[in-house]
Order: structure tokens, then C-alpha cells, then sequence
């Protein structure tokens, strides 16, 4: 059993400094790979802390994927060197369009995913934010901004990002620009359009488009419970990859450390191969800490990080920004300065302080309580009967959206126009597949719960309660 004396002076939790103690001892070999790990119980009363404590520092290295947990038996060390077998890579169906609703049919509940509740826009702090920012900084305000975005915008996002995503950079490797889109634009004209991008399937239609739309020659690439596939990765000669790891859109997979150290063998066993990481809603996990961006496991500088403020305060808010490593941004500075930067100095200043002045953290903590609240009370109106005994919720504690597997005899295209017919817009899941998969899962559906009060919840999941099962 492990003797381990906690830090009073660290300024961090006990928690994670038991986690951060026990992640050392299986990444430097000291607890090997298969070795069981002390019970919860007999460990919280041998270090003399609670049991709480333990269970998360647990559950964190468990979602990382450091070890693993067998019911009834205890907590296992992962191997984190072994490349594991996955099974061959299967055919797939020819590119198909994905399908939509009609846009014009009225629904008095949809389950986007798309979107926040801009109830809880902080807009007082927002209106005296800029009203001090344009009597402190109003000379500065009309000249252009500097080409990767303000210097001090720069410097409160490298330190929120070291702090909370575990992000290893500098300001001055950070680009912001008017939205994710805009970035992958940058993106493919330093690496080229003559690579080949692979993007997950499924995934989000839109990300593929983009690449297609710049002219890059882009591959699908399956996934497994674990995220995007290395072997098929291999096999698609794709020298560029986009993924993302903290939470797959739209499987809610979280890619355990193991796969992504594969990933990271894939990339530096090839000449000038990259990773693209999109870490698009990683400040809405309910279980357990956020997991560290696989950028901050990259010792080769081959992950671009991007990530954006859309998600945690508003759509409206197009501000992104990526992290490039030391080689790429001397391709940006050599090749692309010329660009002026596309976001306003007006929302730069602004968010620099609404990140400098805490004021992004206090909203993130609100926000979270609300969308957990949220994500509570859908799951429990789910729960009840009849759709109860028929649905698979899979997902829950991941993100803004889970994925609902129904099993009432109906397939997913009746599913989803049967909701229909009662005002509720759902989302097929088969609609986020570009490519047809072999083990493609059946009747399901996406939920995004976000712009959701919890009355609406009650009502709408009473609504398919009745169309599904009447």
C-alpha cells in the first residue's frame, strides 16, 4: 500500500495531489501494468483522509484511462505501452449526404446541440466591462490589433489554458481568430492542401465540409470505444489527423491516455505528421476533473490545440483561438502575417479583462450547476416509465449532450418523425455519419439539453413518452 504524505504549502486539493502521486508511480513504472490497486476503503484509512477523496482521485486516473475498474474485484494499472489489439478495419458504404429535418417545421422543443442559454449571459458585467475599456483604452481601440490577436488577450488565455487544460505554451504561439472555421483555413494553408486530412466518422458534418470546401483531400476514419482508430488512421495515409479527445462529438467517447499515446506514436513515426485537437466543450465534464488536453502529453511539438469561447459564454462570441507548435508558427509568421486579425479590439479587451478579472471562472462555475441541474433532471425524466425500461442513456456526464439508445421496437427514422408529429425535434445519430459504418448503432438519437429549462424538460420527454409508446 502506498505511504504518501500530502502537501499543506501545495495549494492544491488532496485529491489531486493523491492523483498526481499515483498517475507518477504507473507512468514511471513503480505500480505495473495488471497490478491491483489498494481498495478505496483501506486506503482512505491508511493515508487518514476520506473516502471521497479517494474516489476521485480514482475516478480521474479511471476516465484517463490510467487504470481501469473490475466490478467486484477493483481497480486495475492500465497499460500505457502495449499497442492493443484492435480488430481489423471493416468496409465501408459509399459517401453519403447526411440527412436533416425540414428547417421550416415548426417544433415547440428542439434538442439541439448547437447552442448555450443565453438567459445566464453575464450582460452587467459584459456593458461595464466595455464601458471601462473604452474610457482606459479608447485611443488603442481604433488602431489595428496586432495580426495573432491583442498580446494581453494572448497572455490571460496561455495561463487559463496552462491552469485548467493542462496546455504547454507561450503567448506568442497563440493565434485568435473569428471563429474554429477560420482557423482550419490557416491551418490548411501553413500544412497544405495537398496532405491528407482524416476527420472522424462519425463526427461533425460540418468540420468535414470545411476541409473538402478548402480543397484538402480528406479521409473518414472510424472509431471504437476508445476514439478514432489507429490502425485505420494507418491505413488511410492521412498524414493529418483532426480528433476530439476530451469528448467526441457526437459518441461523448473520452480517449484514454493508451490511445492517445498511440496517437501521438502515429504521428512521430511519420515525417511531418500532425494532430489537430479540438477541445470545443471540455469545461462541461460532471464527472471527475476535466481531462488534460492530449497537447500537454506532446513532448514533439506535433498537436495543434484549438479551442473557442462559444460554448462556455455565447454563440455570438466568435472568438477562437489555436495553439501552434514552434515549427508551425514560424510557417505562420513567415507565410501568413500578412492576414489582419479578424476579430474586433473592442471583444478582445473585453474578454481580456472578463478572463483576467475572474470573471470567466465565476461563470463558468455558475454555468456548470445549471447545465448539471439540467442534465439531472433530463436523465430522471427519461427514467420514468414506459421509456424507462426501453432507453439506454449513454454519455450523461460529458458535455452539453448525451446520446439516447431506444429499444422500444421502433428504428431510428420512425423515432424521429414520430417526435415530430409532436413538436420535439431529435437528432438520428445516423445523420452524424458521412460514411456508413458496419457497427454503426441503431435507434439512436442525439439530445442536447442546454437551452432547456427544467419545466420544458418534463414536458418534452412526456411528449416522446407518448408518441413512442402509444
Amino acid at each position: 500500500m502506498p505511504t504518501f504524505s500530502f502537501s499543506a504549502q501545495s495549494g492544491q486539493p488532496l485529491y489531486k495531489q493523491l492523483y498526481d502521486y499515483l498517475k507518477n508511480e504507473i507512468k514511471s513504472g513503480n505500480l505495473k501494468s495488471g497490478e491491483r490497486l489498494s481498495s478505496k476503503r483501506m486506503l482512505a484509512a491508511h493515508l487518514k483522509i476520506s473516502l471521497s477523496t479517494v474516489e476521485t482521485a480514482y475516478e480521474q486516473l479511471r476516465a484517463e484511462g490510467y487504470i481501469r475498474s473490475v466490478v467486484k474485484s477493483g481497480y486495475f494499472v492500465c497499460a500505457l505501452d502495449d499497442v492493443l489489439e484492435l480488430p481489423p478495419v471493416q468496409p465501408a458504404a459509399p459517401l453519403r449526404e447526411g440527412t436533416e429535418d425540414d428547417v421550416h417545421a415548426h417544433y415547440n422543443y428542439d434538442f439541439k446541440t448547437n447552442t448555450v442559454d443565453t438567459a445566464f449571459f453575464p450582460f452587467a458585467t459584459w456593458v461595464r466591462l466595455t464601458k471601462q475599456i473604452m474610457h482606459d483604452e479608447n485611443r488603442l481601440l481604433l488602431e489595428p490589433a496586432h495580426p495573432q490577436g491583442d498580446y494581453p488577450l494572448r497572455e490571460s488565455i496561455a495561463r487559463y489554458l496552462h491552469a485548467y487544460r493542462g496546455v504547454r505554451c507561450q503567448p506568442e504561439q497563440i493565434i485568435i481568430g473569428a471563429g474554429t472555421e477560420f482557423l482550419i483555413g490557416l491551418i490548411i494553408q501553413m500544412l497544405g492542401r495537398d496532405r491528407v486530412y482524416a476527420v472522424e466518422n462519425p463526427g461533425y458534418p460540418k468540420t468535414f465540409r470545411i476541409f473538402q470546401g478548402a480543397g484538402a483531400r480528406v479521409r473518414l476514419v472510424g472509431l471504437d470505444g476508445d476514439g478514432i482508430r489507429p490502425d485505420a488512421l494507418l491505413l488511410s495515409g492521412a498524414d493529418c489527423v483532426y480528433i476530439t479527445p476530451s469528448h467526441h462529438f457526437p459518441l461523448g467517447v473520452i480517449m484514454p491516455v493508451n490511445r492517445r499515446m498511440q496517437l501521438l506514436n502515429w504521428a512521430n513515426a511519420g515525417e511531418n505528421r500532425f494532430i489537430i485537437e479540438d477541445d470545443y466543450d471540455s469545461e462541461f465534464r460532471f464527472g471527475g476533473r476535466p481531462i488534460p488536453a492530449l497537447q500537454g502529453l506532446d513532448m514533439n511539438d506535433r498537436v495543434i490545440y484549438l479551442s473557442n469561447f462559444s460554448k462556455s459564454i455565447a454563440p455570438s462570441i466568435r472568438i477562437s483561438y489555436m495553439v501552434l507548435p514552434p515549427s508551425l508558427l514560424a510557417v505562420y509568421r513567415r507565410e501568413l502575417l500578412f492576414y489582419a486579425s479578424s476579430v474586433s479590439r473592442f471583444e478582445q479587451y473585453t474578454l481580456c479583462r472578463f478572463l483576467s478579472d475572474g470573471h470567466f471562472e465565476r461563470h463558468l462555475n455558475r454555468m456548470r450547476g445549471i447545465y448539471r441541474a439540467r442534465k439531472d433532471k433530463l436523465v430522471l425524466e427519461l427514467k420514468k416509465e414506459p421509456l424507462g425500461s426501453h432507453v439506454e442513456i449513454i454519455g450523461e456526464n460529458t458535455g452539453l449532450h448525451l446520446l439516447l439508445r431506444v429499444t422500444n421496437g421502433m428504428d431510428e427514422q420512425t423515432l424521429v418523425s414520430r417526435a415530430k408529429s409532436a413538436g420535439v425535434r431529435v437528432y438520428g445519430l445516423s445523420g452524424y455519419y458521412l460514411q456508413a459504418q458496419p457497427d454503426m448503432p441503431e435507434s439512436t438519437v442525439v439530445l442536447g439539453y442546454s437551452n432547456f429549462d427544467p419545466a420544458q424538460l418534463e414536458e418534452a420527454v412526456s411528449l416522446l413518452n407518448k408518441v413512442w409508446f402509444s
